[in-house]
């Protein structure tokens, strides 16, 4: 291309600066414009957590990127403190405006990528204009919430229970003020299925997070004693700030009046090179609709990985070369106090919105070998293709070792790969990082036992509705047993069961359960060779009390039978 060519790109952060910054190593005669409305083009948004509560103590670490040293290594031209308030499609100008003078220009272009991001949503309740009533979205931000709390009277209240609003929980109890958190659905992380998040219920309580499930704010009050949130449910919460976390809508405001196609699901709809419907613009960022891998249906997904590939594509694209965008998964991970959850994928409420079949199976084996000091608890559920064993997702909770695993079943799924392929995986292992069967090897061997037929799985919501002809059995040591177990249970320890078999009812289908899985599934091997009817409970009791709600989750594996489920073959 001449040096007569010009790229503007709208916003920086992850998407816009990206797409600059591989612009220019695609060309280095190219003219290109950044333009960015606030004062900081580049900056780690997904760190602003972590300022406030003070983990990252230097706020200049968030500056990724500044005007200067993007001229200085790539002779980019970023004007920061603009705004580009319309697009002139048939002129092919951007309309500038300062933030600082309020004048106004106009600036060409040969190729413009837009990249405007999200917003943070404000729900329209009575009294949510209050300069006490916060969003985080950028630097400003930020310094207004540090500056909110140095001079709260009272607890922060969050509303929203996503990752923004777990993350400042975590933050603001860090900074020593009390905090209390609305969420209006029954759980935190609404991408989540209800009982993987269960633990971090526990976990934010256990931290002194106020937790309030199942409520939302009907309005904020101005009385004597300061900021006053009306919940839903009657009551009334007093607080130094709020802090609004409750979900982001893409900014589409510049595409749409210029007329540029929005999708079904109110994103910039692009095409494979993030080409949007005038072939002289591109979109990217949080502002697109994507893919969803797995469902294959439009979506939006905001997440810095996606954005941060898609600003690559769309500088390849504009200088002819052939690289394409396929879609989204969602991989994504939430640290909360001493737990983290990580997930990729579709989660089963959204298989089931979609009306997909799918299979799922739980495992909960330590993060590393047992007789290693430290082990850890991974909670990890798989979901897959009840056929060919398809990935389709996969979520994990613990305290240890979640991110690695779920990062390899992101690639697995990502690569179309099978339950029977995590069965071959050869995964790293020494006996602090792992074990010579990984978590990931583990859930491969469950579910592909499963689709064998080697075992029958009962679900927890078949207690609801137990028949005559049916019966629980717990196959866990007789100490497990009287500390806990699902109502109606028999106690027969799996190493007694041959010796006991005449106790049980030949008539009856049994149900059986152990701590994770395993011990139960090794009773249900014996039993139905015997010529018994029996199915085995995926997850065990541990699941059991995830999924009901009573999980006090432990940190650390704790029985010697724990360890040994955590590194038996299934």
């Amino acid at each position: 291309m001449s040096g007569a060519f010009k790229l503007v790109v709208v916003g920086g952060v992850a998407g816009g600066a990206s797409a600059a910054a591989r612009a220019r190593r695609l060309s280095e005669t190219a003219e290109i414009v950044v333009f960015e409305r606030g004062p900081y083009v580049s900056f780690a948004n997904c760190g602003l957590p972590y300022h406030v509560g003070g983990v990252i103590a230097d706020r200049r670490k968030l500056l990724v990127q500044t005007p200067r040293s993007l001229r200085a290594r790539f002779g980019l031209d970023v004007r920061v403190s603009t705004e580009v308030v319309r697009v002139d499609r048939e002129a092919r100008e951007v309309v500038v405006r300062s933030r600082d003078t309020g004048g106004e220009y106009r600036e060409r272009y040969d190729a413009l990528v837009l990249s405007p991001g999200a917003e943070p949503v404000r729900p329209p309740v009575r009294g949510v204009d209050d300069p006490r009533v916060m969003t985080l979205r950028n630097m400003e931000d930020m310094d207004r919430v540090i500056a909110g709390v140095q001079q709260a009277e009272g607890p922060a209240l969050i509303v929203g229970g996503g990752y923004i609003g777990l993350e400042m929980a975590e933050a603001l109890r860090h900074r020593g003020m009390g905090v209390v958190l609305v969420e209006r659905l029954p759980q935190v992380m609404a991408v989540a299925d209800a009982e993987m998040v269960a633990p971090l219920h526990d976990e934010l309580r256990r931290n002194g997070v106020d937790l309030r499930l199942n409520a939302s704010v009907d309005a904020f009050e101005t009385t004597a004693d300061g900021l006053v949130a009306r919940l839903s449910d009657g009551s009334r919460v007093a607080c130094g700030l709020a802090l609004l976390a409750v979900g982001v809508r893409p900014e589409t405001r510049l595409a749409r009046e210029a007329g540029l196609a929005i999708g079904p699901s109110g994103g910039i709809q692009v095409d494979a090179q993030m080409r949007t419907s005038d072939p002289a613009i591109w979109a990217v960022g949080d502002a697109v609709e994507v893919k969803d891998l797995v469902r294959g249906v439009p979506a939006l997904i905001p997440l810095a990985g996606p954005a941060n590939r898609q600003g690559r594509i769309a500088a390849d694209a504009i200088f002819g070369r052939p690289s394409r965008y396929t879609a989204t998964q969602g991989t994504a991970i939430v640290k909360v106090f001493g737990l983290s959850f990580a997930m990729t994928g579709a989660s089963e409420a959204a298989l089931q919105r979609a009306g997909l079949g799918y299979r799922r199976v739980y495992v909960h084996p330590a993060d590393h070998a047992t007789y290693y000091p430290g082990a850890q608890t991974i909670s990890l559920k798989l979901l897959f293709e009840p056929v060919d064993g398809r990935i389709l997702g996969a979520q994990a909770v613990g305290a240890a070792g979640i991110d690695k695993r779920v990062d390899v079943i992101a690639m697995a799924l990502r690569a179309g790969l099978t339950v029977y392929d995590l069965e071959e995986a050869e995964l790293c292992y020494a006996p602090p990082f792992g074990s010579a069967k990984d978590p990931v090897n583990l859930a491969g061997f469950v579910a592909a036992n499963v689709l064998r037929g080697d075992v029958e799985l009962w679900e927890p919501e078949e207690l609801a509705s137990l028949r005559p002809d049916q019966a629980l059995v717990d196959v866990r040591t007789r100490a497990e047993f009287a500390a806990g177990t699902i109502p109606g249970a028999t106690n027969v320890p799996v190493d007694e069961l041959r010796a006991r078999l005449g106790e049980l009812p030949r008539e009856k289908e049994l149900l059986l359960f152990c701590h994770s899985g395993l011990r139960s599934y090794v009773a249900a091997r014996l039993l139905t060779q015997r010529g018994f009817r029996a199915r085995n409970f995926s997850g065990g009791y541990e699941r059991y009390e995830m999924w009901s709600g009573t999980a006090a989750r432990a940190a650390a594996v704790s029985s010697d039978d724990g360890m040994l489920e955590a590194q038996a073959l299934p």
